[in-house]
């Protein structure tokens, strides 16, 4: 009987102590309101999924933002209409954005992860110019796919993950007030860490 009992107690430190397993690598973007935890894909945009955690491995990210929202709203009548949330650190570490070499594109052509609600997909203008900064679906975005109307090029953005926990704070975001397009003020990014 204290044997069992001192396996038992063996068994649920050790399992308290450990870090979660998953499949896919998970992600949490901690911000000023609240946590949102992502999983990538890196089998199906393996390019982008490795980019952005080798800019969470680098700290990149610790003290960035959320500084923009698109809203049905705020974008002009003739514009094919999106809506999301968008953060990075352009706003923060101009320098060091800017200063990274474009990611080669993983469009939803190749990855088939759709902008679906939800979906994280990176910031560019264009093609095989995307680094630092990242975009979150509010509902359905089938303008950001390839061959969708949101960019001029239609080869679409790249998608490499998905909220798993956390809407509530995106949307907590997507509602806050804004100036134009802007945030304000800005959601901090506290810091992104992989789990």
């Amino acid at each position: 009987m204290k044997y069992s009992c001192f396996v038992f107690i063996i068994i649920c430190v050790f399992s308290a102590c450990s870090s979660p397993v998953y499949k896919n690598p998970h992600v949490l973007i901690k911000t000023q309101a609240g946590d949102i935890e992502i999983e990538l894909y890196p089998e199906k945009a393996p390019r982008t999924a490795a980019a952005f955690l080798s800019y969470i491995k680098a700290g990149y990210y610790e003290h960035g933002s959320f500084y923009r929202v698109l809203t049905n709203d705020n974008q002009p009548s003739d514009a094919f209409k999106a809506n999301l949330i968008q953060g990075g650190i352009w706003k923060t570490n101009y320098k060091q954005a800017t200063s990274l070499p474009g990611i080669p594109h993983e469009g939803t052509k190749t990855s088939g992860i759709l902008h679906k609600e939800g979906i994280i997909s990176l910031a560019r203008m264009e093609p095989g110019t995307a680094t630092t900064e990242f975009f979150i679906c509010i509902g359905n975005q089938p303008g950001f796919d390839y061959g969708g109307k949101n960019n001029a090029d239609g080869q679409g953005y790249a998608a490499f993950g998905k909220v798993i926990k956390g809407m509530e704070t995106v949307y907590k975001i997507y509602n806050r007030p804004l100036y134009d397009q802007a945030l304000d003020p800005q959601v901090t990014i506290i810091n992104i860490v992989q789990l």
